[in-house]
């Protein structure tokens, strides 16, 4: 019969092996499911895969799908590294894009350098004080982090529901529910002529450089690291445990604050109900895809941004529903943590045998092999 066994030490192959078996076994799962459904899983997984990143334009769009991603991933980081369970990247995300429009259209068509940085200043802050509700509320009141950022979550997206549909909505965008344009100094300049990237992938890398910097040479990184390992010994050490929590909340609710301000700020230059096809809970996947290294993060953001376009793309091309996005999506998260059991436990091998005794049948011993 085959058993898990605890490891002596964690293995440090499945730790790098593990995110490449979790993709393998996703495109053979996605193989499988593409016969189920009758449909060719060579075309589908070309057009998951391969088409959407066949040209310049569409590795452009893999920037500009990676750029939120990446950002939201980067303050998650800081925040799992000191075991800081903050699930509200999306909340800080969305309050993030709401607290940029406001700006924005306080502006109007006005003109000036510094337009641009007070609406991205604008979002950072609204996302950085959506994250400190989840703080305030964990430091002063122990409540669990998980439950409350999952809920604020919800409240953020009915926030956005509220302004688009009423003090936000476009008086002249004949009712539907979306802001007015931005004027042209709210708005991202393009990084590459032709395309919509923007400079918000190169917030993004810088992002991940600095989270990379600050838990490899910093002594606030250090401090987190500790008190993620073991929260008696950070105690003990006289590092100030409330005070950290405070700093990842913040620092992971202004980044994901930035990407939700770049995001409108960029391609789509307005509020939209539409504004987020699910950054915050997907960059949850590129931290643990990505080892928490700046590295692999930036790698994780690049392929998740694939499973987007590979999503649109297959609506397209196969008349598959959206959905096949979040299927993948929850297929690499699974199979990932799946195979992460693995750097920690190995699979043991052992025969039973069974030893008749006078009067009696029952099994006297179990010999492992």
């Amino acid at each position: 019969m085959l058993s898990l066994e605890r490891r002596q030490v964690d293995s440090r192959l499945m730790e790098y092996l593990s995110p490449v078996l979790a993709l393998v076994l996703t495109v053979i799962t996605g193989f499988l499911i593409f016969l189920g459904l009758d449909r060719d899983p060579v075309e589908g997984l070309r057009l998951f895969f391969i088409v959407p990143i066949s040209d310049a334009v569409g590795v452009a769009e893999l920037g500009l799908k990676a750029a939120p991603l990446l950002l939201c991933a980067a303050g998650l980081t800081i925040c799992y590294r000191a075991r800081i369970w903050n699930i509200g990247a999306e909340g800080h995300f969305l309050m993030g894009a709401v607290g940029a429009t406001i700006a924005a259209l306080h502006f109007g068509e006005g003109t000036g350098f510094w337009i641009l940085p007070v609406v991205l200043l604008a979002g950072i802050a609204c996302g950085a004080l959506w994250s400190a509700i989840a703080a305030f509320l964990k430091t002063h009141f122990h409540c669990n982090e998980i439950l409350t950022t999952i809920m604020l979550n919800y409240i953020a997206l009915n926030l956005l529901l509220y302004a688009v549909h009423g003090p936000l909505k476009d008086p002249y965008g004949f009712s539907f529910p979306q802001s007015a344009m931005f004027g042209d100094a709210a708005l991202l300049p393009m990084l590459i002529p032709g395309t919509r990237l923007h400079i918000g992938l190169l917030f993004a890398l810088l992002a991940a450089v600095a989270v990379g910097v600050l838990f490899a040479r910093t002594f606030i990184g250090f401090q987190l690291k500790v008190l993620g390992e073991d929260h008696k010994a950070a105690e003990f050490a006289g590092f100030p445990r409330k005070r950290l929590v405070w700093f990842a909340f913040l620092v992971a609710g202004g980044l994901a604050g930035l990407a939700g301000a770049s995001e409108v700020t960029g391609p789509i230059g307005q509020l939209i109900p539409q504004v987020s096809p699910g950054y915050g809970y997907t960059a949850i996947i590129v931290v643990f895809m990505g080892r928490m290294k700046a590295v692999g993060l930036i790698l994780a953001s690049a392929l998740l941004a694939l499973t987007f376009l590979g999503g649109e793309m297959m609506q397209i091309g196969m008349n598959l529903p959206k959905a096949m996005t979040g299927l993948f999506q929850g297929l690499l998260l699974f199979y990932l943590l799946t195979c992460d059991a693995f750097i920690h436990y190995r699979i043991r091998l052992t025969r039973r045998h069974v030893t008749a005794s006078a009067g009696t049948n029952t099994p006297l011993a179990t010999q492992e092999s």
